[in-house]
């Protein structure tokens, strides 16, 4: 009996890492059901009776967006899982990000992807800190790209004072997320958490997250 059992264990241990190492696609389309609030790591699927060719389409990206009208100068056009479902399970997105003369796409993190742009305009200055403090930065025009390691704080600074400039960004994830360093430190955190870690004093504390609003 003894022996039956741990026979048994290793073959119901087998069968699941066999099923959670599984990484390729189990049918030809998992199209996003966006009606379902049902979340496990991915959306559920659409019946694929009820798959039209729009969920397999985005117009969103064609045209430059109001970059002037934000309070950095740049503005970030979303082609994620959430506005084409029919990126589901095929990891990967891709987004569109104008800025405004001189504008800037702060700092920030995508925990879940790798970014790759493309320059479709202007010249910019961007870059990426590595986890042991190295700034790895560099100018870039039209034509060029430049790859930002997943998880790592990173940037783009259009340098033109005077004209706009455009990129196309790649993901290798259907939803990369993104982690504004300043907006999250500074909307979420503690008064006496940001003081002690930055070396400020409350008032300076008080006066800068008042301009950032917590989460709900």
């Amino acid at each position: 009996m003894a022996s039956i059992a741990i026979h048994l264990v290793v073959v119901v241990t087998m069968l699941v890492s066999a099923v959670a190492s599984e990484s390729n696609m189990l049918q030809d389309i998992c199209v996003a059901d966006l009606s379902n609030a049902v979340k496990v790591n991915g959306c559920t699927c659409k019946d694929t009776t009820q798959v039209t060719p729009e969920d397999f389409y985005f117009q969103g990206l064609a045209t430059a967006a109001a970059a002037a009208n934000t309070s950095t100068g740049a503005i970030v056009t979303g082609a994620t899982v959430e506005k084409l479902p029919g990126l589901n399970t095929l990891g990967l997105s891709v987004s569109r990000i104008d800025y405004a003369p001189n504008g800037l796409n702060p700092p920030h993190v995508h925990p879940r992807a790798s970014e790759i742009i493309y320059v479709l305009d202007g010249q910019l200055y961007v870059g990426f800190v590595t986890t042991a403090g190295k700034l790895v930065a560099k100018y870039i025009n039209k034509g060029e790209v430049f790859v930002f390691p997943k998880g790592l704080l990173h940037f783009q600074k259009n340098v033109a004072r005077s004209a706009p400039a455009s990129v196309i960004a790649a993901f290798d994830s259907q939803l990369p997320g993104t982690q504004s360093l300043v907006s999250s430190l500074f909307g979420a955190l503690p008064e006496d958490i940001l003081g002690k870690s930055f070396q400020f004093k409350p008032k300076q504390v008080k006066k800068i997250k008042s301009r950032y609003q917590p989460k709900k």
